[in-house]
C-alpha cells in the first residue's frame, strides 16, 4: 500500500479546504443531545433519510426529559421510515434514561463516558466529541474506512486502525475538519460503484490503492 507523503498530505486537505472552508455535519440536529440521537438513527441508514424523519420529531423533542414522555412507541411513529427502527427506539429510550439519572440530562463530553449509554459505539461517540465539543476525534464510518486506505492518507482495515492512522497522520491544522472533508469526498466523489475520479480535485496526488 502506498501512503501520502507529509507534503502530499498537506496539498489534499488545503484542496478540500479551499473547496469547502467550514464543513458541516449534514445530520440536522438542534443541541447535542438531538445530536446524539440523530447519530444513534443514522447507523446503516442515509442522513437524508433520518433528517426526513427527524424534522417533525425535534420541534417537540430535544431533551431527555421530552423523549420518555414521548415514549418507544411515539418515537416508533416518527422513525418508522429508518431501518432497524425498534432497536433504534429502545437505544434512544435507554440513552435517554441514562443521561438523567447518570449525568444530570446533559451529553458528556468524553469517550468513555458517551459509550456508556446504549446504543453508542466509538464512531457515534467521535462524532459527538468533534461537532459539539470541538474536539480533534476521528469517526470512522464505511466512507473513511474505504476511501481513506484508498487515497493512501491512511493504513488500516479495521475502523480503529484506520481511525488511529488518520489522528497519526493528519496535520494538526486540519483535524477538527478531516473527517467531513473525507466523508463528503466518500459520499459525492469516490463512491464505491463509480468513484469520479475525472471530477476529483485530488485525482493527480490520490494513490489510487486497491
Amino acid at each position: 500500500m502506498n501512503l501520502l507523503n507529509e507534503h502530499e498530505m498537506v496539498e489534499v486537505f488545503e484542496r478540500w479546504k479551499k473547496q469547502n472552508p467550514s464543513p458541516v455535519s449534514e445530520l440536522d440536529y438542534v443541541n447535542a443531545y438531538t445530536l446524539l440521537v440523530a447519530v444513534v438513527l443514522s447507523a446503516q441508514a442515509t442522513d437524508k433519510s433520518v433528517n426526513k424523519a427527524t424534522k417533525d420529531l425535534f420541534t417537540k423533542v430535544d431533551s431527555p426529559e421530552k423523549m420518555l414522555a414521548l415514549g418507544e412507541e411515539g418515537l416508533i411513529s416518527y422513525i418508522k421510515s429508518i431501518g432497524l427502527y425498534k432497536a433504534k427506539a429502545k437505544h434512544v429510550i435507554g440513552l435517554s434514561k441514562k443521561l438523567i439519572e447518570d449525568f444530570g440530562s446533559e451529553v458528556p463530553g468524553n469517550r468513555e463516558e458517551l459509550m456508556t449509554l446504549p446504543g453508542v459505539g466509538r464512531k457515534t461517540a467521535n462524532v459527538v466529541l468533534n461537532v459539539i465539543f470541538k474536539q480533534p476525534a476521528m469517526p470512522v464510518d464505511t466512507h473513511l474506512l474505504r476511501i481513506a486506505p484508498k487515497i493512501g492518507l491512511a493504513a488500516g482495515d479495521s475502523p480503529l486502525k484506520v481511525e488511529q492512522s488518520l489522528l497519526e497522520r493528519i496535520p494538526p491544522q486540519y483535524m477538527q475538519d478531516a473527517h467531513h472533508w473525507i466523508l463528503l469526498h466518500g459520499r459525492y466523489v469516490c463512491t464505491a460503484r463509480n468513484p469520479q475520479c475525472e471530477n476529483c480535485i485530488i485525482s493527480d496526488i490520490c494513490k489510487h490503492n486497491e
